[in-house]
């Protein structure tokens, strides 16, 4: 009996070796790449801003009543702060990690300040500015980390700025002028983005508006003849802003 049942063992374990031997090998699959999302600077984009600012500005009087001021007086400094909104638009090419570009940006602005005149002319009188638009055309340069870009820009900048002296007990304007002065901008930013097409940021610009010689006009309620008075003024800008951009380049491309 033994020898029956390890005779039909090896029987058994003979057939499941020549089955198994029968099977056709598992073929091999190799394991996919994986993707990476690589995010996409390259493209034309439009956006808005909107942020603060503060304008330096500093009075000398060289010229009054058509006379000039010998020597120059100086008449003080102040600083002119307030909101500002705007939009932007620009194109940016993007060579591996190097980011190129060229932008315009235009913005309203409400930077006002006031200083006590301190001139030998200027008792009882207040020097008062505004800043009510700026204008910058620069261009750009960065380097990104997927979707996030950090940049530095520079270029050309043009403020429009208002003038007024005025009775300081009353308020009541006595000279008054405006100007559009051009100047030098440099600023830096960082710029995150959220979506395929969309991209907001944090940026800082520094305008260096230099100095320039103002004629201010009389006002009526103060001379009934047309009289002026001129003023060395000189400023630098500073402003900070947050940006929301929309590009119409391509989507994020996959990367292997």
């Amino acid at each position: 009996m033994r020898k029956i049942v390890l005779g039909l063992s090896a029987a058994v374990l003979g057939a499941t070796s020549a089955s198994a031997a029968d099977l056709a090998a598992r073929p091999y699959t190799k394991v996919p790449a994986p993707v990476i999302s690589v995010y996409n600077w390259t493209g034309f984009y439009v956006g808005i801003n909107g942020g603060g600012g503060s304008s330096r500005k500093c009075w000398d009087l060289v010229e009054f009543f058509g006379a000039a001021v010998n020597p120059i007086q100086a008449e003080g400094c102040h600083n002119a702060t307030g909101g500002t909104a705007g939009g932007q638009v620009g194109y940016r090419w993007q060579a591996t990690n190097w980011v190129f570009g060229v932008e315009a940006q235009g913005n309203w602005a409400n930077f006002r300040g006031s200083n006590a005149n301190t001139s030998a002319f200027g008792g009882g009188v207040t020097d008062v500015s505004k800043i009510d638009a700026f204008g910058l055309f620069t261009g750009q340069i960065g380097y990104a980390v997927n979707s996030v870009l950090f940049y530095v820009k520079g270029g050309a900048a043009v403020v429009r700025d208002k003038y007024d002296i005025q009775v300081t007990a009353t308020g009541v304007s006595t000279f008054a002028g405006s100007e559009t002065r051009w100047g030098g901008a440099v600023g830096a930013g960082v710029e995150f983005g959220f979506a395929p097409n969309w991209s907001v940021a944090l940026e800082y610009d520094h305008l260096f508006m230099g100095r320039s010689d103002v004629r201010l006009n009389s006002t009526p309620a103060f001379a009934p003849i047309a009289a002026t008075s001129t003023h060395r003024i000189g400023q630098d800008v500073d402003i900070g802003t947050v940006r929301v951009n929309y590009r119409f380049g391509g989507p994020v491309v996959a990367k292997y």
